[in-house]
């Protein structure tokens, strides 16, 4: 399944504009054969716009999601975005999966809040697995710090995952997650994993671009620079399948010594 990794921070503030991006990356996505588009944490809104998020903030079934939808038709292609997602008087930092034909598949919320400024504007998801089938792939979300924990991405591959899509706001000077961590957790998970950042800088935030989406060999099949960009890049389940023959990393688990994990 050909994947599209929007590298961009598009207009913090303005979901109407951010919108509007994301509707021209479809486009080019769909065209260049892509059946899934893949956006960056808290694209709809910007990240760095302190209490605007909490104003902002939508539910999952809202005007956002219903737009994308007619995006995601019109284009012919599967988009995952983050937004922040508002329920009753709490706000989440969560991602969303609108298939091609507009239904809405699967809606994760970030279950590890990254420093005080994510603790100070959400609460934390509580379910860390989240996924939906798509084009024949089992398709999982994750965003960002998740991804940092062994134990999240473990439960993703033991569930059966076979794409990891984590929008990301990945920030100066942790560019190692993006360069080391995303293609090994991929190697030792057995699965795909489409990495998708934020660029430049917002706010006290300097975002590192670096998307990237790594195979199960450990193997970056594309990987974007530091500057805004679309890259694009196949999840082939005949090559998964053949890498999870091979490599028995999650056959050879001994999960009766692994209590003190929990």
């Amino acid at each position: 399944m050909r994947t599209a990794l929007l590298q961009s921070s598009g207009r913090p503030g303005s979901v109407a504009e951010n919108l509007k991006v994301l509707d021209e990356a479809a486009g080019r996505a769909a065209a260049a054969g892509a059946a899934l588009l893949a956006a960056p944490e808290m694209f709809l809104t910007g990240y760095a716009i302190g209490d605007a998020i909490g104003r902002l903030a939508e539910p999952a079934d809202g005007d956002w999601a219903d737009t994308i939808a007619e995006t995601a038709t019109r284009h012919g292609i599967a988009i995952a975005y983050g937004y922040p997602e508002r329920d009753g008087e709490t706000v989440y930092n969560s991602a969303q999966l609108i298939s091609a034909d507009g239904t809405r598949l699967a809606n994760y919320r970030k279950t590890h809040l990254f420093g005080c400024f994510e603790r100070d504007h959400f609460t934390p998801g509580g379910q860390p697995v989240v996924q939906a089938e798509l084009n024949g792939l089992t398709v999982g979300l994750m965003i960002c710090y998740d991804v940092e924990f062994p134990e999240n991405v473990r439960a993703h591959a033991l569930a059966g995952t076979d794409l990891l899509v984590v929008p990301t706001a990945q920030m100066h000077p942790f560019q190692f997650v993006a360069e080391s961590m995303i293609p090994v957790r991929a190697w030792e998970n057995q699965m795909y994993v489409a990495y998708v950042n934020r660029v430049g800088q917002e706010g006290e935030f300097e975002f590192v671009g670096l998307s990237v989406l790594a195979g199960p060999d450990g193997v970056a099949r594309a990987r974007a620079g530091r500057a805004e960009q679309l890259v694009l890049a196949d999840a082939d389940p005949a090559f998964l399948a053949a890498s999870r023959e091979a490599n028995p990393y999650l056959q050879d688990r001994r999960p009766a010594l692994y209590g003190s994990l929990t």
